[in-house]
């Protein structure tokens, strides 16, 4: 019997301005085999909101689909989150990256009144209510927050953003680099990653304590 701790990792494209930030993703990934785990990758198969030349910070005219381009970090071995069923994991995990408040929700635009993809809702809530453990780095606790409510989380120190996530109900908590918070009752952890002005050695300590943690339990 395998009795590897099964992550389902989900992705929202690929570089930081338009997709999944790929040092927290990467990172994630390589916390998880470090640790004993495994994972599946998924991404929705959508196109992106825009596209973002990454030296220029311009909009580029063309379209993207966020499940062809998270699949360059998954190396091709990855699911459309359509095909996600909570049954099949014990926990999931959203890397950060504005493609989460692009492509996974619309936080980016509308902040507390964003919409959430439908395939992202459905994994959360099948998550939530089998209890099992959540994880999110960086902005993606705003995700949680505006699916899940009443949830305690970290994106670090950035007063507007934490502002908008305790309109929805939740309670955000300042955090430094590594930290994580842990909503035991709801199994959520998160931890801020690039939120804040941080080294990659400072995201890889901060997305292995969350997936320590979550290991943990």
């Amino acid at each position: 019997m395998n009795s590897k701790i099964k992550f389902a990792v989900v992705l929202a494209g690929s570089g930081v301005y338009d997709g999944s930030e790929i040092h927290e993703a990467s990172l994630a990934l390589y916390s998880i085999s470090k640790n004993g785990g495994e994972y599946q990758i998924f991404a929705p198969n959508i196109n992106q909101h825009h596209v973002i030349n990454h030296i220029t910070g311009e909009e580029m005219p063309e379209t993207r689909n966020v499940l062809v381009e998270a699949a360059r970090i998954a190396r091709g071995n990855i699911k459309d989150l359509n095909e996600f069923s909570a049954t099949d994991f014990d926990a999931i995990l959203f890397p950060g990256g504005f493609g989460v408040a692009k492509n996974l929700c619309t936080f980016a635009f509308h902040g507390a009144d964003c919409q959430v993809n439908h395939d992202v809702e459905i994994a959360l809530k099948a998550m939530h209510k089998a209890k099992k453990p959540i994880g999110a780095l960086c902005i993606a606790p705003a995700l949680i927050a505006r699916i899940l409510g009443k949830v305690k989380v970290t994106i670090g120190q950035d007063k507007e953003t934490a502002e908008a996530i305790t309109s929805l109900g939740a309670t955000h908590v300042n955090t430094t680099h590594g930290e994580i918070v842990f909503d035991k009752e709801n199994k959520i952890v998160t931890t801020p990653c690039y939120m804040l002005d941080a080294t990659i050695a400072q995201i890889g300590e901060g997305a292995e304590n969350v997936v320590k943690t979550i290991m943990a339990l």
